[in-house]
Parts: structure tokens; sequence; C-alpha cells
């Protein structure tokens, strides 16, 4: 239907998640529409990024240093850590201002179908980086799903032995659902996490 070039660029664009074909299409169409200088700061900026940034040789967390500014800021408390999936979850928990502690990016989650087994994860580099550090609290923020599940009780069950505290994030409803959309399990871990008022 295209010229090849085109469908290439549409063909591309599709393989970003979230990114169907008529979403790739019109993101084709806007990029070849518009001046050829914002066309080259997009195709600098990704080229940049992927030469640029690295994992924090700390706490896995994408960086364009060795060290992030996270693991980097004294003024943080190193005694609480929470375990992430994904470099993209820090932001969610940095957003709301709420924790003033360090993270540990874990890169993934145990999925056997996806032969994703605990030895794919950053696990190892975690229980290195607790042996001497000050963290009395660990804070398991693992997805709320099946892999999500696993992960964190795989990893609870490994640091339970050190003595320290093992928590995990509550789940539940969130403000402004509906209960007759709510699904077994959300209402049961909602009613598993209530608080007295």
């Amino acid at each position: 239907m295209y010229a090849e070039t085109l469908d290439n660029l549409i063909t591309e664009l599709a393989k970003l998640p979230g990114i169907g074909p008529k979403t790739a299409q019109r993101l084709a169409f806007h990029i070849l529409k518009g001046p050829d200088s914002e066309a080259k700061k997009l195709s600098y900026a990704i080229a940049k990024a992927k030469e640029a940034m690295r994992f924090c040789k700390v706490c896995y967390n994408i960086t364009d240093k060795e060290v992030c500014d996270i693991c980097s800021d004294s003024r943080r408390d190193s005694s609480a850590l929470i375990i992430v999936e994904e470099a993209k979850d820090i932001i969610s928990f940095e957003k709301t201002r709420g924790f003033k502690g360090k993270y540990h990016v874990l890169q993934g989650a145990i999925s056997p179908i996806d032969g994703v087994g605990p030895d794919e994860l950053r696990i190892k580099e975690l229980l290195e980086r607790l042996k001497g550090s000050f963290v009395k609290e660990i804070i398991l923020a693992t997805n709320p799903n099946v892999e999500g599940e696993a992960t964190a009780m795989y990893i609870a069950r490994l640091l339970k032995p050190l003595g320290l505290m093992v928590t995990r994030i509550a789940s539940g409803l969130p403000v402004g659902a509906d209960l007759e959309y709510a699904d077994e399990v959300t209402l049961t871990r909602a009613l598993e996490g209530r608080k007295e008022l």
C-alpha cells in the first residue's frame, strides 16, 4: 500500500508498546509532515539515549551516570528499600513524594511461561547489596499480578532469615472505582488491607 521506506517506518513504530498499526501510521505521517529538523531531533534523541543510558551499578535504575541520583543522594533514608520490577516503577513512587528511601530494580518478574526465573532477575545483586548495609525494611512493590506475587513471595522467603522487616505494598480498590466492576481478588485484597478510621 505504501512505499517500502514508509512501510518500514510504520512497522518499526508499531513495535513500540501501546502503539497499534493505526497509531503507528498516524505517527509516521506526523513525522513525515513535520519539518526535517524535528525528525532529526527525534532521531538524535533516540540514538543519544541508547548510547548514554545505562543501569545504576547500585540499584539498577536507568541513568546516564555510574550511580543514579537517588542512590548518590545522602539525604535519602538508607534504612528503607523499595523493590520494584522495572525502573519506570520508581517514577510512580517518586511522584507521590511520600517515600524518602532508596530502591532496587529487579528488571522483571518471575514468569516461567516466559522463561524468566529468579536467576534472570537482579535478586543476587539485591542480596549482595544487603550485606553490611543499614537497610532495616524491605518494601516489596512488585505488580499485583501472578508474576509479581510469585516474585514477592520468592524474595520474602529469601529475606526473612536475614532478620529484616519485609512488607508488601497494599492493594485493593483504586480511588474513584465502582465496587460492581471490581474482581474478587481486588475486593479480597481491599478487605485484607482495611484500616480503622
